[in-house]
């Protein structure tokens, strides 16, 4: 029997006059890298704001690792076993790489307020460990090198690992990546794409959401493709570039590799 992380079902979203998503859903088994994409205004990042607890669903049901959940918040999200990245990066650009990825590993710390006001032994062995950690990170995603330089000094590809590291502090069950690709050069995009390989190779899961269709198809285990807020084809990247409604409302268009215009939120 599969391993299911996630499984998202009749997702429906409204915006005024505006029906962004209509009875949408998806499931991902572990150690997948799953793949959502569509044109602009398809419903692809209110779907994943959704997922994400960014925005709150008008209907539909959430199981993580075989459990309900109610995404309602970023923060109660990430506690829950989902750790996303933005396609706008948001490090704290005043604070070391270290300490970036020190923050997203204080989601599972136990030593609390008082703690950390009294300097408990117990909060210092804890903060040993979340150092250790931090680092171990850093050094997974190729950047130990910069761990105590400024996030807002590092090249943008660099910004882009750190999120990622910082991501995989929270320890997650999946791991949710928004335009992880944009703005990067070619070099940067083979250096991505190194990087997630790895992480699938380590049994982790990942929800990526991406225009560098090339980047999806020879890298995504399965596909999930929306249109109008309409799932309109769910497969292997083989079976989704030869599906006629996909190639009607996307792949046969002159997109890839071309960045977003216009899809914000809604989109």
């Amino acid at each position: 029997m599969a391993d299911i992380v996630l499984k998202v079902a009749g997702i429906s979203k409204r915006f005024g006059g505006l029906q962004a998503l209509s009875d949408v859903g998806l499931t991902i088994e572990r150690g997948q890298v799953y793949g959502l994409i569509g044109p602009n205004g398809a419903g692809k990042t209110t779907f994943f704001n959704v997922i994400t607890g960014l925005y709150t669903p008008d209907s539909g049901s959430f199981e993580l690792a075989g459990k309900p959940y109610q995404p309602t918040a970023v923060h109660e999200v990430a506690r829950a076993g989902i750790a996303r990245t933005f396609q706008n990066i948001r490090l704290f650009a005043e604070m070391t790489a270290l300490e970036n990825v020190m923050v997203g590993r204080h989601v599972r710390t136990h030593s609390g307020l008082l703690g950390a006001i009294f300097r408990t032994g117990g909060f210092k062995e804890e903060e040993r460990q979340i150092t250790e950690r931090a680092r171990e990170l850093l050094e997974y995603v190729g950047i130990a090198k910069y761990a105590d330089y400024k996030a807002r000094t590092l090249s943008y590809g660099d910004q882009r690992r750190l999120e990622i590291a910082r991501a995989l502090a929270t320890d997650p069950q999946l791991i949710a990546l928004d335009e992880p690709a944009a703005g990067m050069n070619a070099t940067e995009k083979v250096m991505l794409r190194e990087l997630i390989d790895r992480i699938r190779k380590d049994n982790r899961t990942i929800l990526l959401i991406e225009h560098d269709v090339k980047l999806v198809m020879g890298l995504c285990d399965r596909v999930t493709v929306l249109d109008y807020g309409k799932l309109i084809a769910e497969g292997t990247p083989y079976d989704v570039q030869r599906n006629e409604k996909v190639i009607e409302a996307y792949l046969g268009h002159s997109h890839t590799n071309a960045p977003a215009k216009g899809e914000g939120d809604a989109a």
